[in-house]
């Protein structure tokens, strides 16, 4: 079982940001890489292109455009090659002029969306926490590099120009040869090797990350593991590592250790993050406060925040950053803590994709501002719309 995936870079999140047409739609189905599943993977994407199409009829779309998308979505529907090659859940963005179709490693729940810009905050959450990363089996005498992506399958990367040892790095028959290096002999001469392995390890591994902000988790004894370190060049290296030789570990192993480490570096990432809007609050430099959020969104001062993707508040934000709150989850309310976040990202800021119960107080949003601003600026009014 294979999972692929093609997770959007946050300049393919920023080209659906910028997206405005009188029809969007946008819909979340779950998929399956097991092959005897797939049908009913397809089938709850029916289902979703069906209440897709009843939706654009209930907004009075002009049937020319409304035939346009639903084609769209009903040649994703008919290619066996589409489904034949899934991950956990599907993503598909369509309006009259485009369409796009996502296959990603989070379960994310079935939704469909119509209005006039794409519902992405569930998408959000893919960029957020991607389940996905790399392990780095580091010994003197041998290196491997290992991916996984959520709870799929490992594989054994292969990297060009990757040395198979620390002694071949050096072109020497074992780190033990006592010829001399530059004078440097005895237990400066394999310091200096492993310092030359990991070196070539890292410019190895450059152009395969470049770009990548997946994890990565260094499985390494001492002293390779501090050498390695000292060299390293990847920015998403994480702090903590497996410890131990890893050669005689088998990948699946090194890959389960190494889902405990991101998962908890991405639970203390979220600790951290909420404990700072704490700490702001009393100085205005934060708020879980909807309306503020809005505001200050719509004025560019949200730096960092928190939404919760699963939940739907439908209404919508003006112009001037105000919050109208509608009973009715119809194509004329896009869901108000999408367009915050929506508003975050266009100028510039953090959003991270979370749970309800990951976000301080159960609130559906919160964040840190660049500045603070006065209350009276904001409100939030109910309507039925």
């Amino acid at each position: 079982m294979s999972l692929n995936t093609d997770v959007p870079s946050r300049h393919q999140i920023e080209q659906l940001l910028a997206v405005e047409s009188s029809l969007a739609v946008s819909i979340y189905a779950p998929s399956t890489p097991i092959g005897a599943q797939v049908g009913a993977s397809r089938l709850e994407f029916k289902n979703l292109v069906q209440e897709a199409r009843t939706q654009l009829e209930q907004s009075g779309a002009p049937s020319d455009q409304l035939e346009a998308i639903t084609e769209e979505l009903d040649d994703i529907l008919d290619d066996d090659e589409f489904w034949r090659e899934q991950s956990r859940s599907v993503a598909i963005f369509a309006t009259p002029d485009l369409v796009r179709a996502y296959r990603l490693p989070n379960r994310l729940p079935s939704d469909v969306e119509v209005g006039d810009r794409l519902y992405i905050n569930p998408l959000l959450r893919a960029i957020t926490f991607p389940q996905a990363g790399y392990v780095l089996a580091l010994a003197a005498g041998s290196v491997r590099l290992i991916e996984f992506v959520a709870d799929g399958p490992s594989q054994i990367v292969s990297v060009p120009n990757l040395p198979e040892s620390a002694p071949s790095a050096a072109g020497k028959s074992s780190l033990s040869d006592r010829a001399p290096i530059r004078r440097i002999q005895g237990s400066e001469g394999q310091k200096l090797r492993l310092l030359q392995y990991a070196r070539k390890i890292d410019q190895a591994l450059r152009p395969l990350l470049a770009g990548l902000d997946l994890p990565l988790v260094l499985a390494a004894a001492e002293p390779i593991a501090s050498v390695y370190r000292h060299v390293n060049s990847y920015p998403h290296l994480l702090e903590t590592g497996i410890p131990g030789n890893p050669e005689q570990v088998q990948d699946e192993n090194l890959v389960a250790s190494a889902r405990t480490i991101v998962d908890d570096h991405y639970r203390h990432d979220v600790r951290e993050l909420n404990e700072r809007i704490g700490d702001l609050a009393d100085s205005g430099r934060s708020s879980t406060d909807l309306a503020t959020l809005a505001y200050a969104a719509t004025q560019g001062l949200v730096d960092t925040m928190l939404v919760d993707f699963e939940r739907r508040l439908p209404g919508v934000v003006g112009d001037d950053g105000r919050v109208v709150l509608a009973e009715d989850d119809d194509h004329r309310s896009y869901g108000v803590a999408d367009e915050i976040a929506r508003r975050v990202l266009r100028t510039g800021g953090t959003v991270l994709a979370v749970r309800g119960d990951e976000i301080a107080g159960g609130q559906p949003a919160a964040g840190i501002l660049r500045y603070p601003i006065l209350a009276d600026n904001t409100g939030v009014e109910p309507s039925a719309m």
